[in-house]
């Protein structure tokens, strides 16, 4: 019998959960189902979640000082995969892991989600740009979310090593839709509820819908940054027709988003790359609202899967709740479209065929 490749995964797992957490998670379920591979883990999961994302303290280097005594797994397996951060702390803290498996000439991958690792790099200077490139240029191979994401990785690694490994959203979302109603805008933001993810422009957004009295219900669910509670609470105690669910996980996020039928989220968060939200929101029927940035309008279409605005516009997403009201066929029309178009590219099958396929260095898989 042939022997497995082992298999190191580092990085976040849930709790708390995130679009890379939840992915690890579902990585790890997929080697660990295969005939081909044994996987182990280490979770570099944080355990406080704040705004201020990559940003460094003393209490984060002593937690990462206690993770990086595991780098020890590396001598017991073949292939190390990791998910890092995307600032020069959050490549750094993966040092050790990452100069033990290339001395070691280990198959070393980096999957990278978001769109922010080539922007620190540009902005970085002196010892601390040659670091942060010594350390990723170690890396065998390279994964992004989508093509337009390429240049986090293309200053570290040949073109050939790089490829596109599209978002999933979990089965459970798409086999039980519920029939929706579009009687009146129902209106969704599931996401960690922080300034960079646009939340505060829903809600002004939202209050200038009531001063122009069109009907509308909407729900919010996720994390809230401390930073912002207070602020956040008050404007939706002011909303007569806005509701905080908290964090939303399992059946609860599924009724949620089959409630819904439009999904807002104004992201211009720095390290975004492809949401799994705004999967999950299409995966049940959505229709989505979002920003032009960065790995989201190689997934959503203007006017075919929703609707793409400027960053920071809150005049413009109200301008597009409005001609929603005023045209509640179109709703109808994109919700079913995102269905189809979800099941086509962004099912967990997928997600797991295509990932296999870029370990197994198969030919088949898409790179540039």
């Amino acid at each position: 019998m042939k022997n497995k490749n082992k298999f190191l995964l580092v990085g976040p797992f849930p709790d708390p959960v995130s679009g890379v957490s939840l992915a690890n998670k579902i990585v790890l379920e997929n080697l660990e189902s295969s005939k081909s591979y044994k996987a182990d883990f280490v979770n570099t999961s944080y355990p406080v979640f704040e705004d201020a994302i990559g940003s460094f303290s003393i209490k984060k280097a002593l937690f990462f000082v206690k993770i990086n005594v595991k780098a020890l797994k590396v001598f017991k397996n073949d292939i190390i995969y990791i998910t890092p951060g995307q600032t020069f702390f959050g490549i750094a803290k993966y040092t050790l892991f990452i100069l033990l498996s290339s001395i070691l000439k280990k198959e070393i991958i980096i999957h990278v989600h978001g769109n922010y690792l080539g922007k620190q790099y540009s902005e970085l200077s002196g010892i601390k740009k040659k670091f942060f490139y010594f350390l990723i240029s170690k890396f065998t191979k390279g994964i992004i979310l989508s093509r337009s994401l390429k240049n986090n990785l293309s200053p570290f690694l040949k073109t050939e090593n790089i490829h596109v490994l599209n978002n999933f959203a979990q089965d459970f979302l798409y086999y039980h839709t519920e029939e929706k109603s579009f009687r009146e805008l129902k209106i969704c933001y599931l996401s960690n509820l922080m300034e960079e993810k646009g939340i505060l422009q829903l809600l002004d957004a939202l209050i200038i819908l009531e001063e122009k009295k069109i009907s509308y219900s909407a729900k919010i669910a996720g994390n809230i940054d401390e930073n912002l509670k207070e602020i956040i609470r008050n404007k939706i105690s002011s909303l007569k027709n806005t509701q905080y669910l908290g964090i939303v996980k399992g059946i609860e996020k599924r009724e949620l988003l089959n409630w819904s039928t439009i999904f807002v989220l104004p992201t211009f968060y720095k390290m975004e790359g492809q949401p799994i939200s705004i999967l999950e929101a299409m995966a049940t029927s959505n229709v989505i609202i979002s920003t032009k940035h960065a790995g989201i309008p190689d997934i959503i279409k203007h006017e075919k899967n929703g609707f793409l605005m400027e960053t920071n516009k809150v005049d413009e997403l109200v301008e597009f709740f409005t001609y929603l009201d005023e045209n509640r066929s179109k709703i109808k029309q994109i919700s079913e479209y995102n269905k189809t178009y979800f099941i086509n590219n962004f099912t967990v099958d997928i997600f797991e065929s295509e990932f296999l396929k870029i370990i197994n260095n198969s030919a088949k898989t898409e790179h540039f």
